[in-house]
């Protein structure tokens, strides 16, 4: 019959003290990037968090900074005053920017009307090479 040795379970040896210092450092290494990883996900999170907050409304965005949205049932008015045969072709408004292709007595060019200022403060003739 055979015999059952019974036996026990190795018990873990202690490290090499060389062997433990290098263990030792590299946990720290491994402490101090994932505290680091961590510390720049959060920033990440709370910039995400405040862009998001400090936005605003996206009617008041698009409005531009000066030009305020009138009371309700009241309209912003003006005049902008171009030449008597001049004809308006196309129009951009960019915040508080009014872009013109403006056509008279068929020269053609760009006028930049500021809104705010209630003012054109730019005239761009376009001419052909």
């Amino acid at each position: 019959m055979t015999e059952r040795v019974s036996q026990q379970p190795e018990q873990d040896e202690p490290l090499d003290p060389a062997v433990e210092k290098v263990r030792a450092k590299l946990m720290r290494f491994v402490v101090i990037n994932l505290g680091i990883l961590f510390l720049a996900l959060m920033a990440v999170v709370g910039a995400l968090v405040y862009r998001s907050v400090s936005t605003g409304s996206p009617e008041a965005a698009s409005t531009g900074p000066g030009l305020s949205i009138p009371p309700e049932g009241s309209i912003i008015s003006g005049e902008i005053t171009l030449p008597a045969d001049a004809r308006i072709l196309s129009q951009s408004l960019a915040g508080s920017r009014l872009t013109m292709l403006v056509e008279t007595a068929g020269a053609r060019e760009i006028v930049v009307y500021d809104i705010d200022a209630t003012r054109i403060i730019a005239r761009f003739a376009i001419t052909a090479q």
